[in-house]
């Protein structure tokens, strides 16, 4: 019986001293801010074959990523083109070339604020292995943005 009380005295106290622990991290984290951290955001834009219009999933998708920089100050916007190795080099060039433009216009249109804006194009460069097998998903631009302090 005396074990009981004394394991049951224990509970009490671990349980008072957890709820102090937690009562005053809560007060603290009323009183002092955390900044918040800014990550770097980074989407992947796909494609149809031999198309650079945006889907409405592509949309879906940079407005997330803009969503969730829209707090801080974004510094750099990379927008790399990219196509698969079917077609002509230099069509595929060209196509990478639009679907980076596309994608930037449908980021400007979300109103993230203005940044540098480094958009890359590189065809189907890098679209077959050594081996020669096609690598796939390479109908699609990657969104880059680089982001700094919170904005206030």
């Amino acid at each position: 019986m005396a074990t009981l009380r004394g394991l049951g005295a224990s509970v009490l106290v671990l349980a008072l001293m957890g709820s102090g622990c937690t009562t005053l991290t809560n007060a603290r984290d009323r009183i002092v801010k955390r900044e918040a951290t800014c990550p770097d955001v980074t989407v992947q834009i796909y494609f149809e074959p031999d198309s650079a219009e945006v889907t409405d999933e592509g949309r879906a998708v940079i407005r997330a990523a803009a969503d969730q920089a829209r707090a801080c100050k974004v510094d750099e916007v990379t927008i790399l083109g990219l196509a698969d190795a079917k077609g002509a080099p230099g069509a595929n060039m060209e196509l990478s070339k639009r679907r980076a433009a596309a994608v930037s216009q449908a980021l400007t249109a979300t109103g993230l604020p203005a940044a540098e804006l480094d958009l890359k194009a590189v065809g189907q460069a890098g679209s077959v292995t050594a081996d020669g097998d096609t690598r796939p998903l390479r109908r699609r631009a990657d969104l880059v943005l680089k982001l700094s302090t919170p904005r206030r």
